[in-house]
Formats: structure tokens, C-alpha cells, sequence
């Protein structure tokens, strides 16, 4: 699990623990080793679907009586423990059990000491189940509410080899925020410095909670893809791991190492937020049906890792396409201009008359709950930066615009830089210098999220030029 956008760098203390890393084989096909054998009679295999090119290497279905501990461990912690999360994590089949063949993860509100005090569950199958290239399928069904955030997620089995986190890895399967269920994550975590891959899937009608879906990952030696429901919604095949100031491992690591399949409901942080008096606890419960592990017979571990192409400048040296907003584009894909609302934000985006007119109804709680972004910017170590472009509002308001690294643990290249903008259309400029190692991917952001206005944004002639 990580932390989304400008929370990306703390929560890498998440993972401190739980990081791990095993000698990569020295053959270039790498034959795969099965995990102990499954319960007979919880886990039968039968009725389970076989997928073309793979063979099922072990399974859960939580159709027993109590968690099968041949498989998964739990994983008790204090409150407070990572990430500013206000859970403890228990033993307790308070916090995890099964009913109705489903393992059921429940986050519970008590009062210790006079305050407001969280219980919750993990578990993990580390050193039970671990296992090197496959293809996870889990399917759950997650609790609605703000400050609950439940999780999918793999880590390696042993730290010893590429260290502690980012450096070892991490595979995030789903994550879903309890106040936006309708939205999921799929993301690959790694560096040093850390770095991310994230993928985001949003329901068409109704949200994670309403329903169980499906949500797997099939992991290769030089590829990763996500998939929701059999819809495949992102691929990451170029990661990487070193120590700061020492020469890369060579890819594919840190993922070429066993890993393992953990579960947890966490409560507040800061990603997510704290709970409020809207978060019903009767209800914080998370629920997994299966999960599933498939693996192919071999992997040829003989990869290369890609190379980064960096965008072109147009003819007149901007790095923005349609920046003059002179065609219309599909706002919701990811060529050029993308509009996205998050964490209650509620709004539209028109290209009209050469410039983007963003309305919004509802601010939201962050200020990337309204959003405008255009990716791909290459951004080069030691080179100068111009960002420009017009705006003016119907009412005085402010809003943020930044530069950010969505691959590179959200840092900045340009700061979050709020200004504010009246009805009289106006000409912004900021010039910033590139000090991070190149970055093929990054991002101009205009963010008018929680800001305190709902005035409509009138945007245009927005341009990203090396300055000499």
C-alpha cells in the first residue's frame, strides 16, 4: 500500500519492515518451485477456473471455519506503527475471520483511555506461500467510508539482498480509498530514490463496495500487467533498484525474487484520511472471496529492460501538445490533456474557443479532487524550464500548478505553486530548474481541488519550453 500524489515520500515508512530480496538465478530460464500442498478440504480445486498457460500453484477459497494458518500468518502492530494509521493490527477473530466463505477483515471503533481507539487485521502467507513470476487473482468486495483503506498488496519474502524499502519492492494488486470506492489502484513500487507506477481503474456505474470484483496481476521477469474484472488497465516493464549514489541492479531487479500475498484494513493516515462521524464501523469490514496464485511452467528470465523515449518539442519548442487547446480531445484517456476528479470532487472540462473551461460543483476534500494534467514531459537533469499560460476565473480564487514526478515518487520539479486568479485574464510565468535524474514522465498539474471556491476556470496558451 502507498501513498497517492504529494503523500507518495511518506509512505515509504509503510514498507520498512516488511521489504525483502533473494539472489537472482543465475540460468536464463527459471524453472518455479511449489509451495506447500493446499487444504484438501477447504480448498478444493475442482470448481476453480484454469486459465490457458498456467497451472494453479496454491489457493484459498475461506471455506473453512477459521483462517487456515498453513497459508497465512497473522500480523499483529501497534497503533501507529506506519503511515500515521490509527489501527492496531490484532490477533483477534474479532478483526479477522470467516463467514460465508469469505475471509472477512473487520476494522473496529472502541473507546480506550477516554479516546476514539481502532482495532483491524492483517495477514500475510511469508514464508508459507511464497512464490517467484505468476498470476494473483483475488476477489473482494470493500468496506465504504472515509478514513478505511483496504489492500492487496505483495511483498518480497526476505530483505537481506536488495534492502529495505523502496529498494526491495512492492506490488500493490488493488487499493481503494473508503471515501471514493468507485476508483481502484494497481501500483509497482521501487528505487532508491523511490519510485512508482500506478494505474487507476474507475467503475462506469456503482463502486468496489457494492459488489465483489476481481482483481489480479500477472507478474513476468520484464513485465507486469493489472487487470480488473478481466479488464487489463496497466503494464509496468521498467523499474529499477540501487542504492543512492551506487549503479543500478541489473533488471530485472528487485523483481526477481520470491514474493508474498498480504491483506489488511487500514484506518486514517495520510493517504486516506481520518475517519469521521459519516464512517459507519458496523460496516468497516473487508471481504475477500479467493485468492489464487497461478504459475507457468517456465519463465525465460532473459530480459532487457526498455528504453525511455522522450517526447519531442513541437516546431515552436513547447513540450505541451494542444496547448493552444485547438482540437478537442477525450479528456478521460491519457494522450495529451487528462481531466480526473478524486476524493469528492465533482466537475466537467470543455475545450472551447481555444482554451479549457473547467466547472466545478464540488471542491473535494484535497486539492487534486479537481484536476487537470498533461503527462510525458520529458524532463532533463541540469536543464532550465518555462511553464506559462492564461487564466482568469468568474470570481477571484486560487488554484495550484506544479510540475510532478508521477514516476518518481511524486516529487517536484516546480513546487506546488498557489496563485491566485481574478476575472481578468492574465499571463503566469515560472521558470524552475531540473536538479533529479532525467525523467521521461513528467507533469504539469493544474489542481482547483479544496481550495475554497467552486468559481469555473477558464485556461489557455499553456506552454512547457527549455529555457536557455
Amino acid at each position: 500500500m502507498k501513498i497517492k500524489r504529494i503523500f507518495a515520500f511518506l509512505s515509504a515508512l509503510i514498507m520498512l519492515t516488511s521489504c525483502t530480496s533473494k539472489e537472482e538465478s543465475s540460468s536464463t530460464s527459471q524453472k518455479t518451485d511449489n509451495s506447500s500442498s493446499v487444504s484438501e478440504t477447504e480448498n478444493k480445486t475442482e470448481d476453480i477456473p484454469q486459465i490457458e498457460g498456467y497451472s494453479l500453484l496454491w489457493n484459498d477459497e475461506f471455506n473453512g471455519n477459521a483462517l487456515d494458518e498453513s497459508i497465512w500468518n497473522y500480523e499483529p502492530h501497534e497503533p501507529g506503527w506506519t503511515n500515521e494509521e490509527l489501527q492496531e493490527y490484532t490477533t483477534s477473530t474479532d478483526n479477522v475471520f470467516l463467514r460465508d466463505g469469505s475471509l472477512v477483515i473487520k476494522a473496529i471503533k472502541t473507546l480506550k483511555d477516554g479516546k476514539d481507539y481502532y482495532t483491524s487485521g492483517k495477514v500475510t502467507a511469508q514464508n508459507k506461500k511464497d512464490f517467484t513470476y505468476g498470476k494473483v487473482v483475488a476477489r473482494a468486495k470493500v468496506p465504504e467510508g472515509q478514513g478505511l483503506w483496504p489492500a492487496i498488496w505483495m511483498m518480497p519474502k526476505d530483505e537481506s539482498f536488495y534492502g529495505q524499502w523502496p529498494k526491495c519492492g512492492e506490488i500493490d494488486i488493488m487499493e481503494v480509498l473508503g471515501s471514493s470506492t468507485e476508483i481502484a489502484y494497481g501500483t509497482v513500487h521501487y528505487g532508491e530514490p523511490h519510485a512508482e507506477q500506478q494505474g487507476i481503474y474507475t467503475l462506469e456505474n456503482g463502486s468496489f463496495s457494492d459488489d465483489f470484483h476481481e482483481f489480479s496481476v500477472e507478474w513476468e521477469p520484464g513485465e507486469m500487467r493489472f487487470y480488473i474484472d478481466g479488464n487489463h488497465y496497466h503494464t509496468v516493464n521498467d523499474w529499477f533498484t540501487a542504492v543512492n549514489g551506487e549503479d543500478e541492479k541489473p533488471y530485472p531487479a528487485p523483481f526477481n525474487q520470491p514474493f508474498f500475498v498480504q491483506m489488511n484494513l487500514a484506518v486514517g493516515g495520510t493517504w486516506p484520511g481520518d475517519p469521521d462521524e459519516t464512517t459507519d464501523f458496523e460496516k468497516a469490514e473487508f471481504e475477500i472471496d479467493y485468492v489464487r496464485v497461478y504459475q507457468k511452467p517456465e519463465y525465460d528470465t532473459n530480459v532487457t529492460k526498455p528504453e525511455k523515449h522522450y517526447r519531442e518539442a513541437l516546431a515552436d519548442g513547447n513540450f505541451i501538445y494542444n496547448g493552444d487547446f485547438s482540437e478537442k480531445e477525450n479528456l478521460e484517456d491519457d494522450i495529451n490533456w487528462k481531466f480526473m476528479l478524486f476524493e469528492g470532487g465533482e466537475g466537467s472540462a470543455e475545450i472551447r474557443d481555444n482554451m479549457i473551461v473547467i466547472s466545478t460543483q464540488k471542491a473535494g476534500s484535497v486539492d487534486y479532487s479537481v484536476q487537470l494534467v498533461q503527462p510525458e514531459l520529458p524532463m532533463i537533469k541540469g536543464k532550465k524550464y518555462r511553464v506559462s499560460f492564461d487564466a482568469y476565473a468568474d470570481e477571484e480564487r486560487d488554484i495550484i500548478v506544479c510540475v510532478s514526478a508521477p514516476t518518481a515518487g511524486w516529487i517536484r520539479y516546480l513546487k506546488d505553486t498557489t496563485l491566485t486568479i481574478s476575472k481578468e485574464k492574465t499571463t503566469y510565468t515560472y521558470d524552475f530548474e531540473m536538479t533529479s535524474k532525467d525523467d521521461p514522465n513528467g507533469r504539469l498539474e493544474f489542481n482547483l481541488g479544496n481550495r475554497g471556491s467552486t468559481s469555473t476556470v477558464y485556461i489557455s496558451d499553456v506552454r512547457v519550453e527549455e529555457v536557455k
